[in-house]
């Protein structure tokens, strides 16, 4: 009689209504020194549907060695019609009592085996005594399902939510006055977009919104003038500290500039056969001796010019109301195209299809990474309309260290300003995530050359090079093979870009945005070219009418939604593989929860003494990945 090994296998499925199946599970498992037969889990009937888990045993007639993979097929039983089943996790204790875990979090369909890498999360650097076949066959298979474009940014677009309000949704008239348009304010309202409807006018609101607004990416400091926006002392004497000058105040730092250069001669919709403007605005600030940020200067195109005036703050109401109305609208753009749509959710996508492409569900960078690109894909098949040459532009000049908080702080000189809280939650939030990725990376990691031999980390980054920055060496990506300390920077670039970053830009969009006249999708009529001739009635003709102004504000409203995971929670348990291992990464995780937790109290009370506070970047609010 032969010595018969039993192995039982434990499949936990997923804790939706949907995710059982009536068909009939099969498994087979494969060892260092064969494989099993294919095992059925069981006959599904109604009660073990219902069930969290299936138990089954496999008999083999020799010992299957080190467990390297599971194999699931599923198929059809009687009459039933394809149900899919979403397995969480296989669990196997061998004869010899070892338990091996093989994470799953997928579905399982009719027709195609879905195989399931175990054991603990080892790089590939360390050797493992079994052909690579069968892994290279997962992940030829991995990258036969996840088709790495190349980039393309020129999606299609979405249908904007059409809100049926009767006499507004749509109407192409021009609002009869800015109170009008409060009637339409009312379906949705937070503290917040309350007080730039109350306040859009004034230039100490205006000047705060780009630190703290939903787009703190374009302002930077200004020590020289651009030649082509020659802004004089006579010009803005009046608006600087008595017995000041620009040269001064540039040497001390206070001046500021946003600079829209990259929209010239941007293509952009047409209505009514004519395209809408769009301007290449420069506005300068001043920071004053009280730490406002005022605009103090703006010039609507690049090319100075008598039909292309500097307009100014003692300017006539209407005139520099229209000039920052185009300034906004600049700043609308760059931000919805520029450093939403490309810098988090169109890399992000970059960042998640190498990741599934290019590490096995093992892999301890792919447990590390991969609850950060939950519905990323999904929601990016949900495409954002976008202007194919500014996003052209843009992708052009992403470079790494934009990329990476610390650096692009510097870069731009604002690491000194006051009242930065995008600056100062982010950093903070930079260095925690930076900690937590460090101590994961060291958990697996013994040695800096552990990480160079591991060819599946370095495949993972070098396609992130090819395709999220086209293989452009001029971005400062890491085109050779990366180091220890260059991993966990490069790591900490991915997940805050995909958690705080995309946060950052995406949850001030109502408050911010959804008051149609601070924050025009777009402007109907071109910019002034002579001063003294605009009137409130050239500022609502200018601004989106009736109907675009209601769709505008619905879209905001959609953008304002949030799920419900958090950065730092870890729904899937994909380090439970080995009870050593999953107790070190356990405690990894609630440091870096805890840390998450301390920083979410302090900007809470910091926020407490601001008239107007800044949420986007508290870990509370903010989600793992790009969801929406």
């Amino acid at each position: 009689m032969f010595l018969q090994h039993e192995y039982k296998v434990k499949l936990t499925k997923g804790n939706s209504l949907f995710s059982s199946t009536f068909d009939i599970i099969y498994v087979t498992l494969i060892g260092t020194e064969g494989k099993s037969e294919r095992t059925s889990l069981g006959h599904i009937g109604l009660h073990i549907m219902m069930a969290k888990t299936r138990n089954t045993s496999v008999i083999t007639p020799s010992s299957l060695g080190r467990l390297l993979l599971v194999k699931l097929e599923k198929e059809k039983y009687l009459f039933f019609p394809e149900d899919e089943l979403f397995c969480s996790t296989v669990v196997v204790t061998t004869p010899e009592k070892d338990v091996v875990h093989f994470p799953c979090y997928r579905w399982v369909s009719r027709g195609k085996a879905v195989e399931l890498r175990g054991g603990k999360g080892l790089s590939r650097s360390i050797t493992i005594p079994f052909s690579m076949l069968v892994i290279t066959k997962g992940l030829q298979e991995c990258q036969s399902d996840y088709c790495q474009l190349t980039f393309n940014p020129f999606s299609p677009s979405t249908r904007m939510i059409e809100l049926k309000m009767k006499g507004f949704a749509d109407s192409s008239k021009t609002w009869e006055d800015l109170d009008m348009m409060k009637q339409v304010f009312w379906f949705k309202k937070t503290p917040i977009s309350e007080y730039v409807s109350e306040h859009w006018k004034e230039d100490e609101f205006f000047g705060s919104q780009f630190l703290n607004g939903a787009n703190p990416n374009v302002i930077q400091r200004c020590s020289v003038l651009p030649l082509n926006f020659p802004v004089t002392d006579q010009m803005v004497q009046r608006f600087l500290e008595k017995g000041s000058s620009l040269e001064m105040e540039m040497r001390k730092g206070n001046l500021f500039l946003c600079d829209y250069k990259r929209l010239q001669g941007v293509p952009t919709y047409e209505v009514n056969g004519k395209p809408l403007p769009l301007t290449a605005a420069f506005c300068l600030f001043y920071k004053n001796p009280e730490d406002k940020l005022l605009p103090i200067a703006i010039q609507l195109n690049q090319q100075h010019s008598e039909q292309n005036p500097i307009f100014l703050p003692s300017d006539s109401e209407n005139d520099w109301l229209l000039a920052k109305m185009f300034v906004r609208n600049a700043d609308f753009t760059e931000h919805q195209y520029s450093y939403h749509l490309l810098a988090t959710h169109l890399l992000a996508e970059v960042f998640a299809m190498a990741t599934l492409r290019n590490l096995p569900i093992m892999h301890p960078l792919y447990k590390l990474l991969i609850p950060h690109f939950r519905y990323t894909v999904a929601i990016n098949t949900i495409r954002l309309e976008g202007l194919k040459e500014l996003l052209k532009r843009a992708h052009s000049e992403i470079t790494y260290s934009s990329l990476c908080l610390p650096e692009n702080i510097i870069a731009r000189g604002l690491d000194t300003i006051p009242n930065f809280y995008y600056r100062d939650d982010g950093i903070k939030l930079w260095d925690i995530i930076n900690t937590f990725v460090q101590k994961m990376v060291e958990h697996f990691y013994p040695s800096d050359s552990e990480v160079s031999r591991d060819s599946e980390l370095q495949n993972w980054i070098n396609e992130i090079f090819i395709h999220g920055f086209l293989g452009n060496v001029q971005s400062g990506t890491f085109s050779q093979t990366m180091k220890f300390k260059q991993v966990i920077q490069f790591i900490t670039m991915v997940i805050f870009n995909v958690s705080a970053q995309h946060s950052a830009v995406n949850m001030g969009q109502f408050d911010y945005c959804s008051w149609i006249a601070n924050s025009p999708p777009f402007l109907r009529k071109a910019p002034p070219a002579t001063k003294g001739s605009s009137t409130m009635s050239t500022i609502l003709e200018t601004l989106p009418d009736v109907g675009s102004t209601v769709k505008g504000m619905a879209s905001m409203w959609l953008r304002d939604k949030h799920y419900s995971i958090p950065l730092g929670s870890y729904p899937e348990e994909y380090f439970d593989e080995d009870e050593k291992y999953f107790d070190v990464t356990k405690k990894i995780m609630k440091y870096f929860q805890a840390e998450l937790s301390y920083l979410s109290e302090s900007i809470d009370e910091r926020n407490s003494t601001l008239t107007i506070p800044y949420n986007y970047l508290n870990p509370a609010e903010m989600e793992n990945s790009v969801s929406l």
